[in-house]
């Protein structure tokens, strides 16, 4: 019976906080953000306290610094952004006319007598895309205006998540000391031990790969807008954003950088070349060095699995979701590995001792 209690308790307890996630969503992005920021500045705020800096004035130096920085970015790189994003929206037309005038062009050269019954498709296809793009536009951006950049969170995020951030920064090490006074004791060295699995697995995300998807959307912002793409500053901070996802990412930039350089470029194929090039290059240094070296193996999950995470948690809390599903499936595949390596050796996988083991029958001859 104890052990019935102690499953139902924490199946309970969980229970309780998926409830509270999803009853308090909408006001809880400036507190999961201001978390995740603050997980990801608290290395940096220990390296100054050996440094003899107090750590009250340590994290005051780094959320000012790095408020600083938003407010920068705020200024010099969203008007670059939105200004690109209203000028794809109202280039878009006029781009898939002139893709569609290539592929037709094309295909009048391969197909010869077929082209006619394959443009009566194209035409049909472009009609329904070029009839359907503005309310597509439009759905997109409420819905992130909707979920994410309403006045009130917006104003949450710039005014409350800076103290959020602040305040876990300066009491970070005494809330784990807490934390650690309400395990129960008979398990806490397991606890502890899943705990530091738990915190290699997100630290090599929230951290690691954090860091790798700004390194990489600069580059692709950068390259991009060096080859003379149109809308690379916004193509490529977006195909960094992405990274996180496994090659999808990476696959969605590429594409929507290639269509892009079809319509603006052709029929210079070298210029096509290099906005493909940019990508390749970007997809050799984030495999062959950024992840081994900064991420490494400790986020231990499998491309599916983080997928259907991101989708999943997306649909059910929304950008909240968003926000923490990586983290969270990497915490979940740590306690699936614990649970697996329990059963694999306990009886009910192992069987009792001494009792007969069952003989397989043998192998019948071929005939």
């Amino acid at each position: 019976m104890r052990v019935e209690r102690q499953v139902l308790f924490w199946l309970g307890a969980l229970f309780l906080v998926v409830l509270a996630i999803g009853l308090l969503q909408d006001i809880l992005l400036p507190f999961v953000a201001g978390i995740a920021v603050a997980y990801f500045l608290s290395p940096i705020v220990d390296r100054l306290g050996t440094m003899g800096v107090n750590r009250t004035l340590a994290s005051a130096l780094i959320v000012a610094a790095g408020g600083a920085l938003a407010v920068a970015l705020l200024i010099l790189l969203v008007p670059l952004v939105l200004a690109q994003a209203q000028q794809f929206a109202a280039a878009l037309p006029s781009q898939l006319e002139r893709l569609k005038g290539l592929v037709e062009a094309w295909a009048r050269d391969e197909l010869g007598p077929r082209f006619p019954g394959s443009d009566a498709a194209l035409m049909r296809a472009t009609e329904a895309l070029s009839n359907n793009w503005a309310g597509l536009v439009g759905w997109a951006a409420s819905s992130v205006w909707d979920r994410s950049l309403a006045i009130f969170n917006f104003l949450s995020l710039m005014l409350v998540t800076p103290l959020v951030v602040f305040y876990l920064l300066v009491d970070w090490h005494p809330m784990l000391a807490k934390i650690d006074t309400w395990l129960p004791r008979d398990h806490a060295p397991a606890i502890r031990n899943l705990a530091a699995e738990m915190n290699d697995a997100i630290a090599a995300f929230v951290r690691g790969q954090g860091t790798v998807c700004l390194i990489l959307g600069a580059y692709y912002a950068l390259a991009l807008n060096a080859t003379g793409l149109k809308y690379g500053v916004l193509v490529g901070l977006a195909t960094g954003l992405l990274a996180f996802i496994p090659f999808i990412g990476w696959a969605l930039g590429l594409i929507l950088a290639t269509v892009l350089a079809v319509a603006q470029f052709w029929p210079d194929v070298f210029q096509l070349m290099i906005v493909i090039a940019v990508f390749l290059v970007g997809a050799g240094l984030d495999s062959g060095f950024l992840s081994p070296k900064i991420v490494g193996s400790k986020i231990g999950l499998h491309p599916v699995w983080l997928i259907f995470a991101l989708f999943s948690f997306g649909y059910l809390f929304g950008i909240v979701g968003l926000l923490v599903a990586v983290p969270l499936a990497a915490a979940i595949a740590v306690l699936v590995r614990f649970v697996l390596a329990f059963y694999l050796d306990s009886s009910v996988y192992r069987g009792q001792e001494g009792a007969p083991r069952a003989v397989p029958p043998p192998a019948r001859e071929a005939v």
